[in-house]
């Protein structure tokens, strides 16, 4: 009865200690692995690479017609999550473009991250992107100004200058500014296009998003 019971509470423990050791997001990108197995991702697609904003935007297709879209994004991710899970985002397809929506979220976790060390978690994401696609498109999404993340946006637009300033330089590769069109006509940003939490946003501002982003589409 002992040896039972010690063998019961060994595989017990050794459950719970495999549960806690598994990386954040984990079951995300397990459930992304069971969605490619259910159906062969497309070829030529559109493939949206990031955090909550891409992954919230569910019925994304609905507002490019004629585009296949394959959504990639994936709770509060940071761009260090994008880094880690690299080759489970990019090599099971073959896509013609990859958008990209994340930094936020860096500064979130660590308020008093330096611009600079998520600027590099980008050009790192960027580089694994080109190695494995030298030649297709590349676009990074502006970080967007949430209201509940006011005391961010000075390191968010310093980021996104520099990040600009970086995609300028590369070849096939857009920076799609959203900022401009999520303001009013003072200059400010619309808290009418966020969610209660301040921090999503409404089925307004995704449309608002499209319209930015689709020249830009391929």
């Amino acid at each position: 009865m002992k040896k039972m019971l010690s063998a019961f509470l060994l595989l017990t423990f050794a459950f719970f200690f495999s549960q806690e050791k598994k990386p954040m997001f984990w079951q995300d990108i397990q459930n992304f692995k069971k969605l490619d197995q259910e159906n062969t991702p497309p070829k030529n697609a559109i493939l949206l690479v990031g955090s909550s904003s891409f992954t919230k935007w569910t019925d994304v297709a609905d507002y490019f017609p004629g585009k296949t879209i394959i959504n990639r994004g994936f709770g509060g991710s940071r761009l260090t999550d994008l880094n880690y899970y690299a080759q489970d985002l990019l090599a099971p397809y073959q896509p013609k473009q990859i958008i990209i929506y994340c930094g936020d979220n860096d500064f979130a976790d660590n308020p008093q991250l330096k611009v600079k060390e998520v600027v590099s978690r980008y050009k790192t994401f960027y580089k694994k992107i080109r190695d494995k696609f030298p030649n297709i498109e590349v676009d990074y999404i502006s970080i967007k100004y949430s209201p509940s993340r006011e005391n961010l946006w000075p390191q968010m637009k310093e980021t996104n200058q520099q990040i600009a300033a970086f995609m300028k330089k590369e070849k096939n590769a857009e920076f799609i500014d959203i900022t401009k069109a999520m303001e009013d006509a003072s200059g400010k940003v619309r808290k009418d296009l966020f969610v209660e939490d301040m921090l999503h946003i409404t089925p307004e501002g995704y449309q608002i998003w499209a319209k930015v982003m689709n020249p830009y589409m391929k």
